[in-house]
């Protein structure tokens, strides 16, 4: 069996041995160091690269047991395999070794076949696992490049008309989020709503994630030609968000039906001015409007999730804000997140955190996320928690 050559360390006490394994291990065609204890063996391990130990048990100045302990706790060092040296009356120490993380074992005296097998053999599997350390790693750095570009598809700044406070929260379970919001101004001087969940999770959801959120955009200018015919701002409002939902689920559909990905989403333009919110609700959970009085509307569906079958019909929901009063949209991420205990969240608590209202949008959504954090205690997220909360100010 043929092997690429490495570079070992051979670390024993008696240098008979060390000699001994040295000359075999140059003939099987390997670099070799040496060193005569286990301090100078961490020491070495520190300034250069080795494929593999071969470790005395019995040593001065610090054993093998402790070469292995430290080799452990070392995570730049914790990868090198380590073959343990051994007499054949030192088994127990030997399953000890391995208990600690050692490799393999060899017996002394040294046979020349055993050797070579056992060297081999360690060093193949430590040169697949580098394979898949490097494989791994190239995978994290394109999820991290891909998380990068998801990000950028969100708002850099949120829109904040006079007497209007807006804010956001995206927490992704991943590196990459079926999640998103959008907050952006409209030519009427509208402000436009988005918060939205694509199905799934992982790659595959980020993916349409960033297509919905490009084709609500899209939509948004591509009805403005539509609108002539109607002048009455709340009515192109509703005209505008009924057929960008519309747009982006029939082209969804029809052309990526195969891939049976949808979205739930809830659309909404806001009348700074009147605060007037037109929106249509495709599916998503209801978003809470409330006011300091503690009074609560939800925004419920006002038609199916965003993608699943061409020609659905959309209706068209209106509420008004008054002074004071909040929204608050949020993905199935805050109510879904887990307790350690498996204890969701749920909507009884996200409703409760509401009363007393706080002072602003930003507070609102600190308020939830201290609330969120404490309850899934160090858990990880099962999904994204993305929130999207606006509030009108008083005068």
């Amino acid at each position: 069996m043929s092997v690429e050559p490495g570079r070992l360390l051979v670390v024993d006490d008696v240098e008979a041995n060390r000699d001994l394994l040295a000359k075999r291990l140059r003939q099987l065609g390997h670099s070799v160091a040496l060193v005569e204890n286990g301090r100078r063996a961490l020491d070495l391990v520190e300034q250069e690269d080795f494929d593999l130990i071969l470790l005395d048990i019995m040593m001065p100045e610090m054993d093998g047991y402790e070469v292995l302990r430290r080799l452990q706790e070392n995570p730049a060092r914790k990868h090198i395999p380590v073959i343990m040296i051994s007499a054949v009356d030192e088994i127990e120490s030997v399953v000890r070794c391995i208990e600690l993380g050692a490799t393999d074992y060899l017996p002394k005296p040294f046979n020349a076949v055993l050797l070579k097998a056992r060297v081999h053999a360690t060093l193949e599997k430590k040169r697949l696992r580098d394979r898949e350390r490097l494989y791994a790693r190239s995978l994290e750095r394109a999820m991290e490049i891909g998380r990068e570009i998801q990000a950028s598809f969100l708002p850099e700044t949120l829109p904040q008309p006079p007497g209007w406070e807006v804010a956001a929260s995206f927490q992704p379970a991943r590196q990459v989020a079926g999640d998103f919001y959008d907050v952006f101004a409209l030519k009427s001087g509208f402000i436009g709503l988005v918060i939205a969940d694509v199905c799934d999770k992982g790659v595959g959801a980020a993916l349409f994630m960033a297509l919905f959120r490009t084709l609500i955009r899209a939509s948004n200018e591509l009805v403005e030609p539509w609108l002539g015919g109607v002048t009455e701002p709340a009515a192109r409002a509703a005209a505008r968000v009924r057929n960008a939902v519309v747009l982006t689920n029939d082209y969804i559909a029809r052309t990526h039906g195969d891939a049976n990905m949808f979205a739930t989403l809830f659309f909404g333009v806001l009348d700074p001015e009147t605060g007037l919110l037109i929106y249509v609700n495709g599916g998503h959970e209801p978003p809470i409007l409330f006011s300091a009085s503690e009074e609560t509307t939800r925004l419920a569906p006002t038609g199916p999730a965003v993608g699943l079958l061409p020609d659905r019909k959309f209706e068209v929901g209106r509420a008004e804000m008054s002074p004071g009063d909040f929204f608050l949209g949020f993905t199935d991420g805050v109510t879904e997140a887990h307790a350690p205990s498996e204890e969701v969240f749920g909507e009884g608590r996200l409703l409760a955190i509401l009363k007393p209202a706080p002072n602003s949008a930003p507070a609102l959504l600190a308020r939830i996320e201290a609330s969120l954090s404490d309850h899934r205690a160090g858990k990880e997220l099962f999904d994204d928690v993305t929130m999207l909360a606006v509030r009108r100010v008083l005068p």
